[in-house]
């Protein structure tokens, strides 16, 4: 096409910054994206999900400020799809539309008294911590000695270290103020780290796990029979290629000959459990939770599955976090998956609901698109493939027609229904004073946690 491809893309987070690389990188064509993030911070998961005691992974966001120096990029933080922008807006300006909004709450475990005070989403808890502005106001009772954290993912491993690191690790850290100090005054001495299935099927990463056994206040210790592998996991394991897999295996079983050395704080890993049940003290808050043993057997397709045994246990717990899975959230407009959270589309392509073809001119791209799986750096070859199913539609000619494509109309628009949005330099601006709070401190950062000192900060 002669005049710029027009494309918005809703979100800011690694899922929609490699979509903007693989764009800006098509040499046979001029390119201009306008990126829409509802706060004005950009990178959505890399600022808000990846846990402060992991500095290195945020370092990709040097990447995205290459992308974002393009002068066709243009940045429009504290811009909300759905409030100030609608797809009728978006339909008038872009030739392409694609949603990289993430999955930002959690699967449910579906279990009586899971809704009990003192039982928490993990989300909402590193949200807390990362100085999300939606969620600085959540306060967690970190008054209990045990808490149980139900999964054995890579998040619910930062939830563990957050909880167990003491205040001195986690003062060198980009944490928020407020929860550095909750956490100073946590009484937690006991964690339970619960997985239904065993040690092969655990969805750690091999680094996540090891740092699980080299906490400087606690002692980690795992039930040597509960890691031991059952004859399923064994078949399994011998033409497993992923060597990953054997190392996770050989970590977990290395923790279970260790003995406690006097640590004043411990980490309970334990396998083949499932939750059944919350339940209340006298005050109707979480007190204890009953767990059922389980067994490995195959389901209908296939697969190794948790299966309930008639055996119980019952842990005494205060604090309760599910880390079970994220799970994508609909947006205004946009055809849903209620199933699977996720936005109904055909390798990147949304569909319509009812005729179930692609809907032209409108994409999708990271976890919205696939479900919530894999590290950073799995959405890229998404993103890579979204942009290839885009490229084709331009070339055959299945593209929205905007009635207003110029840049300028598109920035009047936004002006009038957001006069306080955020632009990359609002954000570098931001980012800079952030950095110098941290200097002071011997911190990487000192975070602006609420949307009004963000404003305030660059003068808005």
């Amino acid at each position: 096409m002669d005049a710029p491809l027009r494309v918005a893309i809703i979100g800011s987070g690694p899922a929609a910054f490699y979509a903007v690389e693989h764009l800006f990188r098509q040499t046979n064509l001029v390119v201009s994206v306008d990126m829409f993030e509802r706060l004005p911070t950009p990178f959505g998961l890399v600022r808000f999900g990846v846990a402060p005691d992991h500095p290195k992974i945020k370092s990709v966001t040097k990447v995205y400020d290459r992308l974002a120096a393009n002068p066709n990029f243009r940045f429009f933080g504290n811009v909300e799809y759905g409030k100030h922008i609608s797809l009728a807006d978006l339909r008038e300006h872009y030739h392409q539309i694609l949603f990289a909004t993430g999955a930002p709450t959690d699967r449910k475990m579906n279990i009586p008294g899971e809704d009990l005070p003192g039982s928490y989403t993990a989300t909402e808890f590193v949200a807390w911590y990362n100085g999300q502005p939606e969620y600085r106001e959540r306060t967690f009772d970190l008054s209990h000695e045990r808490a149980a954290i139900v999964g054995v993912g890579n998040v619910a491993a930062d939830v563990v270290r957050i909880l167990l690191r003491s205040p001195a690790e986690l003062a060198k850290t980009d944490i928020a103020d407020y929860a550095l100090d909750a956490l100073r005054q946590s009484r937690i001495k006991e964690v339970y780290l619960l997985g239904r299935r065993g040690p092969m099927q655990a969805a750690f990463t091999p680094p996540e796990l090891k740092e699980l056994g080299e906490l400087e206040d606690t002692d980690t210790l795992v039930d040597p029979a509960e890691v031991a592998l059952d004859a399923l996991s064994a078949k399994a394991m011998e033409t497993d290629t992923d060597t990953l897999t054997k190392q996770k295996v050989q970590i977990l079983q290395q923790y279970a000959t260790r003995n406690p050395t006097g640590k004043p704080r411990k980490l309970f890993m334990r396998f083949l459990v499932s939750p059944v049940e919350l339940f209340a003290d006298g005050v109707g808050r979480v007190a204890k939770m009953k767990i059922v043993h389980n067994v490995l057997a195959q389901n209908d397709t296939g697969a190794i599955a948790a299966k309930p045994t008639n055996q119980f246990e019952e842990l005494p717990v205060g604090l309760v976090f599910r880390s079970v899975g994220y799970r994508g959230l609909p947006l205004p407009e946009i055809p849903f998956n209620e199933r699977a959270g996720t936005i109904l589309n055909q390798a990147g392509r949304i569909l319509d609901s009812n005729l179930q073809v692609p809907i032209p001119g409108l994409y999708a791209t990271g976890w919205i698109k696939r479900g919530p799986s894999g590290v950073i750096g799995t959405n890229k070859p998404d993103s890579v493939a979204t942009v290839n199913a885009m490229l084709e539609d331009l070339a055959s000619g299945k593209i929205i027609s905007p009635a207003q494509p110029e840049r300028a109309d598109a920035e009047r628009f936004v002006r009038a229904r957001q006069p306080q949005f955020f632009s990359y330099a609002d954000w570098q601006k931001l980012d800079a004073l952030e950095v110098a709070r941290g200097a002071a401190q011997g911190r990487p950062r000192v975070k602006f946690t609420s949307v009004e000192e963000m404003l305030a900060a660059v003068g808005k």
